[in-house]
């Protein structure tokens, strides 16, 4: 004996999933087929002469600035947590995480109210991460016990540079948590 249900069974047509060129959006093909957040055409035609001409941005290398993590590494180092952070600005904290994520992009008011609340430069939020990354080398040299170890490593083999690089993570953890320790002790 075969039951069939009560109400009949609707096939499911498959939807197709797009990504917005522009806005990053995740969504289905809209009939018009324009986004939904910024109304733009889904499907991008390039003009056939565009594609005969040669992509010289292709070949440079790339110096895009990246405010989210910048945002991101000021406030982990200055101890802040999102909500703290909107605190000091007096913005919700919804949008700390939307430009820690790279959603939302601060107006220049909003960079300076942000480098205020972050005891920091304008300028350290709109470092690309070759600068954030020289900079950081620097910080490391300027060490002198660094300095002094530096040359020797380059004598060490392969096993004897993981082990002292393992120690030196194990140091570093270590110090990191005994400074967070102290910190709870002192408030």
């Amino acid at each position: 004996m075969v039951s069939t249900p009560a109400t009949p069974m609707l096939h499911e047509v498959a939807r197709e999933v797009l990504r917005c060129e522009r806005c990053q959006l995740v969504q289905f093909r809209t009939t018009s087929g324009f986004c939904r957040r910024c109304h733009k055409p889904l499907e991008v035609e390039e003009p056939a002469v565009a594609a005969m001409q040669p992509q010289l941005h292709a070949t440079a290398p790339t110096q895009e600035l990246d405010v989210a993590r910048a945002v991101r590494a000021l406030r982990h180092t200055r101890g802040l947590s999102q909500r703290q952070l909107a605190a000091r600005m007096d913005v919700p904290r919804t949008y700390i995480s939307k430009i820690e994520n790279g959603k939302a992009m601060p107006t220049l008011s909003s960079l300076q109210r942000l480098a205020t609340a972050l005891e920091a430069e304008v300028g350290e939020l709109l470092h690309d991460a070759r600068s954030r990354r020289s900079q950081a080398l620097a910080n490391v040299l300027s060490d002198p016990f660094l300095c002094e170890v530096l040359p020797l490593c380059s004598r060490l083999n392969a096993f004897q540079q993981q082990v002292l690089l393992s120690h030196a993570r194990d140091m570093a953890r270590d110090g990191a948590r005994e400074g967070v320790r102290l910190q709870t002790m002192r408030a």
